[in-house]
């Protein structure tokens, strides 16, 4: 999706009724993020959006890059940057390493990636009803449904390299072992990671 390089482009102030709207977004897709709401976008902070090429905006709060949308996707997506900050509060996915090279060029992430020995997928186990989150291998609570963002781990990397919305649940991903997970994602090199935000 930002395969080329995006030009800095003028941002703009949020209305305050825009921004509580973002914060209640924010919280009802990543309730993880909640403990840390206050930290990313307090209530008195000036949001700012910075139009992208392709029908896409960014939130930027004091030159940090925090999420961006696109008019494809439903949800916010949060910036790598963000991801890297809370890595514990986002749904997440793991490639192997054979994979890796092809995510960082912005090719379509295949399931083999993920279903391969070094790839890891979600394990679904008894969770307290609401409770979500990794175990201690990193494998999410719940299966993730289709239209999910989503963040994607690298085999052997301690840092998100991807972060996307997948286009087949995870359920079915193990089910089929083949064919697209996320077509269109931001990653690690890509024109949204390199832009200027100051």
């Amino acid at each position: 999706m930002f395969k080329k390089e995006i030009p800095p482009a003028p941002k703009s102030k949020l209305k305050s009724s825009v921004q509580r709207g973002i914060r209640q977004s924010i919280l009802e897709t990543y309730p993880l993020l909640a403990r840390h709401i206050e930290e990313i976008i307090p209530k008195k902070a000036s949001l700012e959006q910075m139009k992208l090429p392709d029908r896409a905006a960014l939130y930027i709060l004091d030159g940090e890059p925090l999420f961006w949308e696109h008019d494809d996707f439903e949800p916010l997506l949060p910036h790598l940057k963000l991801v890297h900050r809370f890595p514990e509060a986002f749904p997440s996915i793991r490639i192997d390493r054979g994979a890796i090279r092809f995510v960082l060029s912005g090719a379509t992430l295949m399931a083999p990636g993920l279903t391969s020995p070094g790839g890891r997928l979600p394990a679904p186990r008894d969770v307290p009803e609401g409770g979500e989150g990794a175990d201690e291998e990193g494998r999410w609570s719940r299966e993730l449904k289709k239209g999910e963002p989503v963040v994607v781990m690298a085999e052997g990397k301690v840092e998100a390299c991807a972060v996307g919305v997948l286009v087949e649940g995870t359920a079915e991903i193990k089910e089929k072992g083949k064919g697209p997970v996320m077509e269109e994602c931001h990653y690690l090199g890509d024109g949204l990671w390199m832009l200027s935000t100051d």
